[in-house]
């Protein structure tokens, strides 16, 4: 069984752009349920199918398999729901642990967000500078729920 171990957080400034360069993510969901998603994702030339379970804490269960780039596009535009998300990813190695930026356009265009994958819930790490406010918490944060309400939708409120 796959364990996915993830915080995230605001970003804050622009000082994290020179740290990476982004990779263009296209994903969509075959399944939203409170039990868990489906999720089809593009990243660069690769595509993959994506299993998530029911949140407990800041973990969940999750299995990810690569599929044919093409089987991806025709599911991301006949079968998921819309819209799709669309995002910048940056990948940031910052005192030891990999920091994932994802700089968000579309219906979610503005949202900026930084996670972190753990061994273990209580793992200590050290935030860079351009680490704000933590969202792990706030479901609306969540890919998931960016589709069904996006960011541009409630950034203002």
């Amino acid at each position: 069984m796959g364990t996915e171990i993830e915080r995230k957080f605001l970003v804050t400034g622009d000082e994290w752009r020179t740290m990476a360069s982004g990779v263009w993510y296209y994903q969509g969901y075959l399944c939203l349920k409170k039990k868990g998603t489906v999720r089809v994702r593009i990243a660069g030339d690769q595509a993959f199918l994506t299993i998530k379970g029911k949140s407990s804490g800041i973990s969940r269960m999750e299995y990810e398999y690569p599929i044919p780039l093409a089987d991806a596009r025709v599911m991301l535009t006949q079968l998921c729901g819309q819209p799709i998300i669309e995002k910048k990813r940056y990948k940031i190695i910052y005192q030891g642990f990999i920091w994932e930026v994802d700089e968000f356009f579309g219906d979610n265009a503005g949202l900026l967000v930084a996670e972190i994958e753990l061994e273990a819930e209580e793992q200590v790490f050290v935030k860079p500078a351009w680490i704000g406010e933590e969202v792990s918490f706030d479901n609306r944060y969540g890919n998931a729920s960016l589709v069904r309400n996006p960011y541009s939708a409630w950034k203002s409120r």
